[in-house]
């Protein structure tokens, strides 16, 4: 060999190891948590609630999550936004973060100071909300925004915090119309608007069981209990890919992936690979077997549950909502605790019925009976549950 064919051999070598080291360097770089500092909704509570002020205080957590990593949150701010079924005219409200942080106390002057969350730690800050007029009582919720920045190894990260607190709770006697079907009586139960704050067994207690009979059916919607668990992400959050933002242009206008954020979500729930492996099986079988809907198969029970914007009631409808997380324990924990027979469904105003997850003895068949006329409502009726009563043959 000569001594070009040498050199041009050891740079060649050279040139290989330096990207395969680059590759491994990637790869351990995109394995880091970065600014991995989570902000929980916390815990809510009205501690004035009186028909001309409303007082409403929470207690968030930060926790940071890497595992050898400090992380600074250098700011945090609040705003909201009310919900109510009258004007607002007359209604005033202020909002203010408070640090709680274990070893340094609050500022007087209300400034919050940057802080360092340790490996691991955590802190806390109180978020107090005052709301003033001379009557609150068409309140319906707060939509509170809890804006923060994060700063550390992936540089200053903005970041937001929603979180949603009922202000109006209704009695369990505004539920009492009973509707007939062939196969059962169906009562709508009104609810206060659910919040990470609820959970569905509580839910249940408070409103479905002062109506309750032995023998009964208590039917949850798939989506109040995905907000229950938590599952939703605001547009803003999401970060639509080359494969979502080209692939949302072959769905329906009316699917919840016809949006790029839409279809990302389901990446980031599914995956890359499968979502792009099922649309592409998809569209083999959709174009020469004539068998559409195999996408949705192979792609996951998410493709077919996720709500894009617009799909739920306000304030949710500015986010995307996900199908429930383990729908199967939450029914088989409601008949544990209340006795009812229960099932989660995806109801709609087309006469379709979807049993995501039903206790034992309940079958596909009675709950589409019952439900096909879409009791619950799709708009903003707030009748998250339905009561079925089977009728005596």
């Amino acid at each position: 060999m000569t001594d070009v064919g040498i050199i041009t051999t050891g740079l060649g070598i050279a040139a290989g190891l330096v990207g395969l080291g680059a590759i491994a360097w990637e790869a351990q770089f995109r394995r880091r948590p970065g600014n991995a500092l989570l902000l929980t909704p916390g815990e809510w509570n009205l501690d004035v609630y009186e028909p001309d002020r409303y007082v409403l205080v929470g207690d968030v957590e930060f926790r940071n999550l890497t595992e050898r990593l400090e992380i600074m949150v250098p700011h945090v701010e609040a705003e909201v936004t009310l919900l109510s079924k009258d004007s607002l005219d007359g209604i005033t409200h202020r909002i203010w973060v408070t640090p709680k942080h274990a070893d340094a106390p609050a500022r007087a002057d209300g400034y919050w100071f940057g802080y360092i969350v340790k490996v691991g730690k955590t802190t806390h800050a109180e978020v107090t909300l005052e709301i003033k007029g001379p009557d609150l009582s068409s309140l319906q919720a707060a939509w509170v925004r809890i804006h923060y920045i994060t700063y550390g190894p992936q540089g200053r990260i903005p970041k937001v915090r929603h979180v949603m607190v009922p202000l109006k709770f209704p009695s369990s006697e505004d539920s009492h119309r009973w509707r007939p079907t062939a196969a059962a009586d169906v009562l709508p139960i009104r609810t206060h608007l659910l919040t990470h704050l609820d959970d569905p067994v509580t839910v249940v207690k408070r409103y479905v069981m002062p109506h309750a009979q032995p023998g009964d059916v208590v039917t949850i919607g798939e989506t109040p209990v995905a907000i229950m668990q938590d599952r939703f992400h605001h547009p803003s959050e999401i970060k639509p890919g080359w494969l979502a933002k080209r692939l949302c242009y072959y769905f329906l206008p009316t699917s919840s992936l016809a949006t790029a954020c839409g279809m990302q979500t389901l990446v980031n729930i599914v995956g890359p690979w499968r979502v792009a492996g099922a649309f592409l099986l998809g569209a083999i079988a959709k174009k020469f077997l004539k068998k559409p809907g195999l996408f949705y198969q192979l792609a996951g029970e998410q493709a077919r549950l996720i709500d894009d914007v617009t799909g739920t009631l306000p304030p949710y409808d500015q986010f995307i909502v996900l199908g429930p997380e383990n729908p199967q324990q939450v029914v088989d924990q409601i008949k544990r605790e209340t006795g009812l027979a229960a099932a989660i469904v995806d109801v709609n105003d087309l006469k379709a019925v979807k049993v995501l997850a039903a206790t034992a003895g309940l079958t596909d068949e009675f709950l589409t009976q019952a439900l096909i006329s879409n009791p619950a409502g799709n708009a903003d009726e707030q009748t998250p549950v339905v009561l079925i009563r089977p009728v005596k043959s």
